[in-house]
C-alpha cells in the first residue's frame, strides 16, 4: 500500500472545496473498519484514505502550510498505513463518565498486548503496541494505542479467501472476540494488496 506524500495531498483551498464530499466518502469507508469489543473497546483499522482524512483534516485545523511542517504531519500519520503484510490500527478504550473512565483505564494495564486476531486456523497474530512510544505505566493504560499485526503468508491467504477471522482481547479485565462481517473482512484484506 502506499504512503502518504506531498503530492497526495490537497492544498487547503482545494481541500475546503472537497471536504464534504471527502468527509461522507470516509464516514462510508469507516463503516467496515470498526470492530467493537465490548461496550467500551473499539479497534479502528487504518489504511491510505483514513490517514490522508487524518492529514488534510489536521493541515486545515492547524492552517499548517510550509512544506517542513506538511512532511512533519506525513512523519507522523505514514507509521498507521499498512505495508501489505499487516494491518494497522487504532485501539480505543471510550467511557464517557470520567471516573469510571480512570477505573477501567487502571484495571486494563497492559491491555495492548492482550489483543489479537486470527485468520481460519492460523496462529494467532498479536499485536506490536505503541511503536512510538511507550502509553502505559504500571498503574494505568492510556485510551489510546497504535496497534501493528503483521500476519503470515499463510494468515494472509487465509484472509483473502474468506475464512473466519476473529479479532479478540485476552486481558483478565477485557476478555472478548469479535468475528468480522464479510464487509470488514473485505475492507481489510485490501490492506494486503
Amino acid at each position: 500500500m502506499s504512503k502518504l506524500d506531498r503530492a497526495a495531498l490537497w492544498s487547503l483551498e482545494d481541500y475546503a472545496e472537497r471536504r464534504s464530499d471527502f468527509r461522507t466518502e470516509v464516514i462510508a469507508h469507516k463503516k467496515h473498519r470498526r470492530v467493537a469489543l465490548g461496550a467500551n473497546a473499539t479497534v479502528y483499522f487504518e489504511d491510505f484514505k483514513t490517514m490522508k482524512y487524518q492529514v488534510q483534516e489536521m493541515l486545515r485545523t492547524e492552517r499548517i502550510f510550509e512544506g517542513k511542517d506538511i512532511e512533519e504531519e506525513l512523519g507522523a500519520y505514514n507509521p498507521l498505513i499498512p505495508d501489505g503484510s499487516n494491518l494497522k490500527a487504532t485501539f480505543m478504550i471510550e467511557y464517557s463518565d470520567a471516573d469510571e473512565r480512570r477505573k477501567a483505564l487502571e484495571a486494563l494495564v497492559g491491555v495492548e498486548h492482550k489483543l489479537w486476531l486470527q485468520a481460519g486456523e492460523h496462529a494467532r497474530v498479536y499485536a506490536i503496541a505503541n511503536e512510538d512510544l511507550e502509553r502505559s505505566t504500571e498503574e494505568k493504560t492510556s485510551a489510546v494505542h497504535f496497534l501493528r499485526f503483521e500476519l503470515s503468508d499463510e494468515s494472509i491467504a487465509a484472509f483473502k479467501a474468506g475464512e473466519t477471522v476473529v479479532f479478540g482481547s485476552d486481558h483478565p479485565a477485557l476478555t472478548a472476540t469479535a468475528t468480522l462481517t464479510p464487509e470488514q473482512q473485505q475492507s481489510l484484506a485490501a490492506d494486503f494488496d
